[in-house]
C-alpha cells in the first residue's frame, strides 16, 4: 500500500488491489486542501499539470493549487471547455500538445479536476503523452467519485459512439473531497445519484435499501454522503481487484449503460436533453423492465426502482428525454457499436431481481428491437 501522507486526517481510504499498480481512494471532507501533502506521498519529486474545465476552474483550481504550492509543487494549468463535446480528439490532441509544451516528464503527474469528462480526456491524455505519465484523479461530481474516477477506464467519444476510443490506465491516486459535492447543480448531482444506486442493484441488496431509506440524507450532505461513496468505491475496488480489464465481472458495473448510452448517442450528447447519469437512470429501469419480461426478475422489482430514481428527481423512461422522439432504430444502431459486442453477438446485464446482476453474452436482437419499440409506444 502507498505510504500515508503526512496528515491529519479522518478521511477514509480504499485500496485498490493491483499489485505494484495499486493505489489508494481518499474519501472525505476537506481533502482538496491536503492535496500537495498526499500527492507528495506518493510521487515526492514530482511536477503537475492540472486539467480542468472552465466551469471548475473558477471554483476549485485555487484551493488546489494553494494545496500544491505548500508542497512547493509545479502545476500547469489546462483550462478546457465544459461538456461532453470536449472527449474529442481534437481536445485530446491540444491537452497532450500543451504537456509536451510545459516539458512535463514521463515521472511527472497530471492531475484531473473536475468530473467524468476532465477525469476521462486528462485520464487518456496521460496514458498516451510519452507512453504515459502518471495520474491523479480530484474528481468533483459525486458521479466521478463513485464511478468514473476509479477504475483506470480513460477514453474520448468517437463520431461511431461514445468511448470507444481510450485506454484502461490506472491513477497513482484517487483524492474525493466530499464537500466539492456541494456545489453541484441539484439535477448533476441527481444525475450521479444514479451510480450511486447501481452499486445496489448489481450485489448489494441490503445498500439499495439503505439508499431507498437514506436518499435525502445523502443529497444534504454530510456523513451520508460520506457513507455513500465510500460504500460504492468498495464495490468497485472489488471488481477492478478481480477483473481489472473486463473479461468477466467488471462487465457487472454497465448494468443500465447498454441503454444508456444508447440513448445518450441518439440525442446526439446534447446535454441539455440528457446527462450520462439521466441516461443511466433511464437505462437501469429499461434493463430491470426487459429482464422482467424476458421471465428473469419480478416486475415489482423494476417498479421498486423506478419508483426510487423518480424520487430522486431522475427520468425514468424514454418518453421523459424532451426534444425530437427517438426511434428504435436509432438505439439498435447505437446499441451495436457497444463496446461489449462480441463477434456480433449482443451482450447485456440484466437481473434476476434487486442485487442480482449477470451477464448475458447472446442476447437476441430482435427481441431488443421489439422490447424497445414497446417502451417508445408507451
Amino acid at each position: 500500500m502507498n505510504q500515508q501522507a503526512n496528515v491529519t486526517s479522518t478521511a477514509k481510504t480504499i485500496h485498490v488491489a493491483l499489485g505494484e499498480r495499486g493505489y489508494d481512494i481518499v474519501i472525505g471532507a476537506g481533502l482538496i486542501a491536503q492535496a500537495g501533502a498526499h500527492l507528495r506521498a506518493v510521487l515526492p519529486r514530482a511536477r503537475a499539470a492540472i486539467v480542468t474545465d472552465e466551469n471548475l476552474a473558477g471554483l476549485h483550481l485555487p484551493a488546489l493549487q494553494e494545496a500544491l504550492a505548500q508542497e512547493a509543487i509545479e502545476a500547469t494549468v489546462i483550462t478546457i471547455p465544459a461538456g461532453e463535446a470536449s472527449k474529442s480528439f481534437e481536445r485530446l490532441q491540444d491537452v497532450v500538445g500543451q504537456l509536451l509544451d510545459a516539458r512535463l516528464e514521463r515521472n511527472d503527474v497530471v492531475i484531473a479536476l473536475g468530473g467524468g469528462v476532465v477525469g476521462d480526456l486528462a485520464g487518456f491524455a496521460a496514458a498516451i503523452t510519452r507512453r504515459g505519465m502518471q495520474l491523479m484523479q480530484v474528481p468533483t461530481s459525486l458521479l466521478a467519485q463513485v464511478d468514473s474516477s476509479v477504475g483506470g477506464k480513460t477514453g474520448i467519444n468517437a463520431p461511431q459512439g461514445k468511448n470507444l476510443v481510450g485506454a484502461f490506465f490506472q491513477p497513482r491516486l484517487v483524492l474525493a473531497d466530499t464537500d466539492l459535492l456541494a456545489t453541484l447543480p441539484r439535477r448533476e448531482f441527481a444525475a450521479g445519484y444514479a451510480e450511486v444506486v447501481k452499486y445496489g442493484l448489481i450485489d448489494r441488496p441490503d445498500f439499495f435499501t439503505w439508499l431507498e431509506d437514506n436518499r435525502e440524507a445523502v443529497f444534504a450532505g454530510g456523513e451520508a454522503s460520506i457513507h455513500a461513496v465510500t460504500e460504492c468505491c468498495q464495490a468497485k475496488a472489488a471488481i477492478i481487484a478481480a477483473d481489472e480489464r473486463e473479461a468477466g465481472r467488471r462487465a457487472l458495473l454497465n448494468l443500465g449503460h447498454t441503454f444508456a448510452h444508447a440513448l445518450e448517442g441518439a440525442c446526439g450528447y446534447d446535454a441539455a436533453r440528457l446527462v450520462h447519469g439521466e441516461a443511466v437512470a433511464i437505462g437501469l429501469v429499461l434493463a430491470h423492465r426487459f429482464s422482467a419480461e424476458l421471465g428473469l426478475a419480478p416486475h415489482d422489482d423494476t417498479e421498486r426502482v423506478q419508483a426510487h430514481l423518480s424520487r430522486a428527481g431522475l427520468p425514468v423512461a424514454i418518453s421523459a428525454i424532451p426534444g425530437p422522439p427517438l426511434a428504435a432504430a436509432q438505439l439498435m444502431h447505437h446499441i451495436g457499436q457497444d463496446k461489449k459486442v462480441t463477434s456480433g453477438r449482443l451482450t447485456f446485464v440484466l437481473t434476476k431481481g434487486i442485487g442480482r446482476a449477470f451477464i448475458a453474452d447472446d442476447v437476441d436482437e430482435g427481441t431488443v428491437r421489439q422490447f424497445l419499440q414497446h417502451q417508445l409506444e408507451t
